[in-house]
C-alpha cells in the first residue's frame, strides 16, 4: 500500500527537489531519474540532485544530464523527495538542515534500517528496490510505465537484484519488471551496461585487493588503501568486490574496507558487507551507524584501515556465530 501522505504531497506541490544517496548505485540513479520522469508527466517541475558525480556505467540513462550537484542546490523548493536513502546523512551535501528545514521532506525507501527521518515515510523492506516501489507509485498516479521511465526503473531493479538472483527476488519483483519490459525497457541491454562490464581500473583494483584476502570464522574480507586506489587509477571502490567475495564456498559473510578521507583531511573507512541467505549484515551496519539490507549493507567509520577492520570483523563474526547458534536451537526443537 502506498502512503497517502506521499501521494497528497506530490499532488499539491510543484517545485520538487529529488535526491538520493551518496556513493549511488543503480537503484539510486534509477529511482531519482524515474521520479523525475513521473513528476514531469504530472506537469511538475522536478530538480534532481546528487552529492557525487555520475559514474560511467550510468551516464547513458535518460535524463542523467539534468542532475545537478550540491553547489547548485538552493532552498527555493516547496517539497523534497528523498529516494533510496535510509537516513538523512546519506543525502550528503545536497541536503542541508539549516537551509532546507522549512521544506517538507518525504522519504521513499526499501531499506529495513530506515530511520524514518521524513515528514512522511513510505518504506517497503519487502520490495527488492526503491524502483519497484516507483512502479506502484506510477500506477497509482496514472503515469504510463513506458519509455525513459521504464528504462530507469528497470535499471534499479536489475542492479539491486543482480539481475533477479538475490534472495529477495519475489514474484512481485518479476511482475514489476515485466511491466517495464512491456513498456519498452530492454533487459539485455541494461544488464550488459550495468552488470556485465567493468573498467580496467576496477579489474586492476580487484587484482591488488584479492592478493591480500583474509578469512577467519566464516568471514572473508579485504582492505583497500588510498594508495592502492591511486595505483589502480580509481577514486573509489564500487561495491561489486564484496559481491564477488561472498561467492567463496567457505564464507558466509564478506566485507571490503576502503580507505577514504573526509572534508577535514581525517582518515575514514567505507565498509561494504554482503551475506549469504540466512545471515544478516544489516544489523551490524546499523550498529555502526550505517544501514542497508540483511544481505547487503554498509557504513562509514572514522579511523584507519587497521583500526576499523579490527573492530568490525569481530562484530561480523559474532553476528554469524549467533545466527548459527539460533539455527541449531531451531533444528533441535
Amino acid at each position: 500500500m502506498i502512503d497517502p501522505e506521499v501521494i497528497h504531497a506530490i499532488q499539491i506541490h510543484q517545485n520538487i527537489l529529488c535526491v538520493s544517496h551518496i556513493n549511488p548505485d543503480g537503484d539510486a540513479y534509477g529511482s531519482l531519474l524515474g521520479m523525475g520522469w513521473i513528476l514531469r508527466q504530472l506537469g511538475k517541475q522536478p530538480i534532481l540532485a546528487m552529492h557525487d558525480p555520475t559514474p560511467k556505467e550510468f551516464q547513458h540513462l535518460p535524463g542523467i544530464n539534468e542532475i545537478i550537484g550540491p553547489k547548485a542546490v538552493t532552498n527555493q523548493y516547496d517539497l523534497i523527495i528523498c529516494l533510496d536513502a535510509s537516513s538523512s546523512d546519506r543525502m550528503g551535501a545536497v541536503y542541508q538542515e539549516k537551509l532546507h528545514q522549512h521544506i517538507p521532506l518525504i522519504v521513499i525507501d526499501h531499506h529495513i534500517t530506515n530511520t524514518l527521518f521524513g515528514r512522511a515515510n513510505w518504506v517497503r523492506p519487502d520490495c527488492a528496490a526503491t524502483c519497484q516501489m516507483l512502479v506502484y507509485l506510477a500506477g497509482a498516479l496514472d503515469v504510463p510505465l513506458t519509455g525513459p521511465l521504464a528504462e530507469c526503473l528497470l535499471t534499479g531493479i536489475v542492479t539491486d537484484t543482480l539481475c533477479f538472483r538475490t534472495s529477495n527476488t519475489t514474484a512481485e519483483v518479476l511482475e514489476a519488471a515485466m511491466h517495464l519490459i512491456r513498456g519498452g525497457a530492454n533487459l539485455a541491454t541494461i544488464t550488459q551496461r550495468t552488470l556485465n562490464q567493468r573498467s580496467l581500473g576496477v579489474l586492476k583494483l580487484w587484482g591488488i585487493a584479492l592478493s591480500n584476502i583474509q578469512f577467519a570464522e566464516g568471514v572473508i574480507w579485504v582492505t583497500i588503501s588510498r594508495e592502492q586506489l591511486k595505483q589502480a587509477g580509481k577514486l573509489t571502490n564500487d561495491g561489486q568486490l564484496s559481491s564477488t567475495l561472498i561467492t567463496a564456498n567457505e564464507a558466509d559473510i564478506s566485507a571490503t574496507f576502503t580507505e577514504k578521507m573526509d572534508e577535514k583531511g581525517a582518515s575514514t573507512v567505507e565498509c561494504s558487507f554482503r551475506a549469504k541467505p540466512g545471515f544478516n549484515v544489516g544489523a551490524v551496519a546499523f550498529e555502526f551507524g550505517g544501514g542497508g539490507h540483511p544481505a547487503a549493507s554498509g557504513c562509514t567509520l572514522p579511523g584507519t584501515l587497521a583500526e576499523v577492520s579490527a573492530k568490525v570483523v569481530p562484530a561480523l563474526q559474532m553476528a554469524r556465530q549467533k545466527q548459527l547458534e539460533a539455527n541449531q536451537m531451531e533444528a533441535n526443537r
